[in-house]
């Protein structure tokens, strides 16, 4: 991630180092690590309790690295939102990258992997943000409200008039097989489906307008995930238990589910083929479910982990300083780790599987570091190249019409 400063097209790649920010790398390792213990982790222990790993980080985890990604958009095109020509090409960069995005989630999702690949609903989601590039903070805010609220609730309105592609993800195979389906998957009925989940990339892309260097700030953030996260947790349980939202639920579904089916779904997520048509869903925390409640409840989560590790990171950067080395390359590392799990090496020893890949992530981080110099893992330098080729190129177009 890079915070634009001076002109996108003459500065190098390595001019920007010392404007990344600890905290968020820190934020962002973290959430890749959510993610793999999730991939890798046991989701239940032997008495079908869910586990440690999966309360903390089900659902949660993916939830970060999209709210980080917007922080992301929003300081790599700051410069953009002063000069037009400007943000015409921080435009095309975005375009550009997100396109490398969508085809590389498609390139990967060819292969069996058993973990569903949130890549190509990155690339779609990032899209979407094209035209968002130029709006201010507070715009993005509620637009940020609007696609949790609205855009969840429109979204699963028409899911079931929607064709789906069951439990697989969106391929290049699925593109060209069944295009409807790859679609309406990717915005609608996946697994991360780009409307709702808009709301953690605009939410992201706003507070990336804010000063993160500053403590009141940080406290700011801290205080708005707080009351985000506990809100939501104790609004839905009211919800759910004295108002009677759970036994609506039990109610809707008794020709599916028994009514401690339905505590699985609120604890494990959806169930594939299970209908969801009663408005009480929309309460539950669910995770995956991307409820409203779900969405404003990962939403104060990642503002919170955010406010902590640039909070922590300013102040014990060393201690975080293996999180930041992982979170500076997590886009290569999330494909590495997608590639060792169609290995399936690890499946009957979990806990060790985690702990290498983790050892090994780190490892290859610091010494791609050391050897080509760069911070940027390799994708990140490639789709970084691309898109800042598209961006010039933008700029020159739009040079030379105003010279001409």
């Amino acid at each position: 991630m890079k915070a634009a400063t001076g002109s996108a097209v003459n500065l190098p790649l390595r001019a920007h180092r010392r404007s990344r920010i600890a905290g968020i790398d820190a934020a962002r390792g973290l959430a890749l690590l959510g993610m793999i213990a999730i991939h890798v982790m046991p989701q239940a222990t032997e008495d079908l309790e869910p586990t440690l790993i999966w309360r903390i980080a089900a659902g949660t985890s993916a939830a970060l690295f999209a709210f980080l990604a917007g922080v992301g958009l929003a300081l790599g095109s700051r410069t953009a939102r002063h000069s037009t020509v400007e943000l015409a090409g921080a435009r095309a960069a975005l375009a550009a990258r997100a396109g490398l995005i969508l085809t590389l989630g498609m390139v990967l999702a060819l292969i069996d992997i058993p973990a569903n690949i949130i890549l190509a609903y990155y690339g779609v989601m990032f899209l979407l943000a094209v035209p968002l590039l130029g709006f201010g903070a507070r715009a993005l805010s509620f637009l940020a409200l609007g696609f949790a609220t609205v855009g969840a609730v429109f979204s699963w309105l028409i899911s079931d008039s929607l064709p789906g592609l069951g439990s697989y993800d969106p391929s290049l195979s699925t593109l060209f097989s069944d295009p409807g389906a790859t679609l309406s998957a990717l915005l609608v009925t996946g697994v991360y489906p780009a409307i709702p989940w808009m709301a953690y990339l605009c939410a992201g892309m706003a507070v990336g307008k804010l000063d993160l260097r500053t403590l009141d700030c940080q406290l700011r953030l801290g205080i708005t995930g707080a009351v985000l996260w506990l809100g939501s947790w104790a609004t839905s349980a009211l919800l759910l238990g004295p108002l009677g939202g759970k036994d609506a639920l039990v109610h809707s579904t008794r020709h599916w589910l028994y009514p401690g089916e339905v505590d699985e779904i609120l604890v494990f997520g959806p169930m594939e083929d299970v209908p969801m048509d009663s408005g009480w869903w929309q309460v539950t925390l669910a995770p995956h479910s991307t409820t409203v409640f779900d969405l404003i409840h990962t939403l104060g989560i990642a503002l919170l982990v955010l406010a902590a590790m640039l909070i922590l990171g300013q102040r014990w950067g060393w201690f975080f300083r293996p999180l930041c080395i992982i979170g500076s390359m997590t886009l290569t590392l999330y494909s590495a780790h997608l590639l060792f799990l169609a290995t399936g090496l690890g499946t009957n020893h979990p806990v060790a599987s985690f702990w290498i890949q983790i050892g090994a992530a780190l490892l290859l981080a610091l010494l791609w570091r050391n050897i080509s110099g760069f911070r940027q893992g390799p994708i990140e330098l490639l789709t970084s190249r691309i898109s800042s080729a598209a961006r010039i190129k933008t700029l020159s177009r739009r040079t030379d019409s105003v010279g001409g």
